[in-house]
């Protein structure tokens, strides 16, 4: 089995010496290998990532410049194979009329709503289409969240709401910039525990999030706010992916002819 690994593991000798190691398989110049059992998913959740230290390798941010600047340095190192693997699963949520539950805290918890809102609402296309992918933000509902946080704790808010919703095959999408956030730990404990796929969208070098995720995408750096940034920017290339396929899918001759009918 052939695999095409991103090119940060394996462009340059010392990348590729690095991978070999850790992973005692045998690399060629493009990043392929062959190895029987191994997977993209694996490797990718395996190996550790490498944050950019924008503090470390730059003067402190004092202007426009300056920040952009950094945020120039991670988009040129951004994991897009990740990008597309969950792009992927997503439309094969909405192929499979699996659920989508999404959660965060914070800016995670407003851009769970915000990207919730444009899969949910963005792939109807004027409300035309009879399939619906069935997606929901789990930190919309305040009463429930706060019955939860004021009755148990505030670190079972997800998993419980997840407890009431999540069945096998649907995906549970966490959002957290550090990785190590309880109630979103425990909300991807309780998802994997009911047999769901779990994704995440991360920062910094994953936190603990990363080994509870089935496909986890990890923003390389450790400035907060860059983050975010890219946060938005990913969950807008997904909805714009998922979009797209869903369009080509519903205008395919033999979908056409079976809404015909």
């Amino acid at each position: 089995m052939e695999l095409q690994l991103p090119t940060q593991w394996w462009d340059g000798a010392q990348a590729r010496t690095r991978f070999q190691a850790f992973f005692g398989l045998a690399l060629d110049d493009q990043g392929s290998v062959v190895r029987e059992g191994w997977n993209l998913k694996m490797l990718s959740q395996a190996l550790p990532v490498q944050a950019f230290d924008h503090e470390g390798a730059m003067k402190p941010i004092s202007d426009s410049c300056g920040y952009f600047e950094a945020y120039h340095r991670v988009l040129a190192t951004m994991p897009h194979e990740w990008v597309e693997q969950v792009a992927a699963k997503l439309f094969e949520a909405y192929l499979d009329s699996k659920g989508v539950y999404i959660f965060g805290n914070g800016g995670s918890a407003a851009l769970a709503s915000h990207f919730a809102c444009d899969l949910g609402k963005g792939t109807c296309f004027d409300g035309k289409l009879r399939k619906r992918l069935r997606v929901m933000s789990l930190t919309d509902n305040l009463p429930l969240l706060t019955a939860w946080a004021n009755d148990t704790s505030y670190e079972c808010i997800f998993a419980e709401q997840l407890r009431n919703l999540v069945e096998p095959g649907d995906l549970a999408f966490a959002i957290s910039g550090s990785g190590n956030s309880p109630n979103v730990l425990q909300g991807l404990q309780a998802a994997r525990e009911a047999g769901a796929y779990t994704i995440g969208l991360g920062g910094f070098e994953g936190g603990k999030m990363k080994q509870l995720c089935d496909s986890c995408i990890v923003i390389p750096s450790n400035n907060m706010q860059i983050i975010e940034d890219f946060h938005v920017s990913v969950t807008h290339a997904l909805f714009t992916l998922v979009c797209n396929r869903i369009r080509s899918w519903t205008t395919a001759p033999q979908v056409l002819a079976a809404a015909a009918r």
